[in-house]
């Protein structure tokens, strides 16, 4: 019984510091980039990885992408980005070298195609969102 009520307590602990420290878990820094602030929830455009600047500038020029799922509707399931009506995200795929499919890096972008409100970088197949500032 000791051990049913410290896995309890465990659980309960880390459901609590889940709940206190909100969005910022979810948030996450690429690990990758040494510019990048620990906890940050933003990442400028300089800060990328060389192929999510080339995709960012991709999605300003309109294309062509790569991709063929380059820009299709992203369902923002997560609801990690400002919710809006289906149809307001598209994604697009930041390639991964030496990865054997699109990997697990993408920008998702709102708004007008060329001109987006607001796009966010993924490092890790939307479990963190970072907004990207210019």
């Amino acid at each position: 019984m000791a051990r049913s009520q410290a896995f309890k307590f465990a659980l309960t602990s880390y459901l609590f510091a889940a709940v206190l420290t909100g969005p910022a878990v979810a948030v996450a820094r690429d690990a990758s980039d040494p510019r990048a602030e620990a906890g940050s929830t933003t990442i400028p455009v300089a800060a990328l990885p060389r192929q999510g600047r080339e995709t960012y500038e991709l999605i300003r020029q309109g294309g062509p992408f790569p991709y063929e799922k380059d820009g299709s509707v992203f369902g923002n399931r997560e609801r990690m980005l400002p919710a809006a009506k289906r149809g307001y995200w598209r994604e697009y795929t930041v390639a991964t070298p030496g990865s054997r499919d699109r990997g697990a890096r993408r920008i998702v972008c709102g708004g007008p195609p060329r001109l987006p409100d607001a796009c966010y970088y993924t490092a890790d197949h939307y479990a963190s969102f970072r907004k990207i500032v210019e």
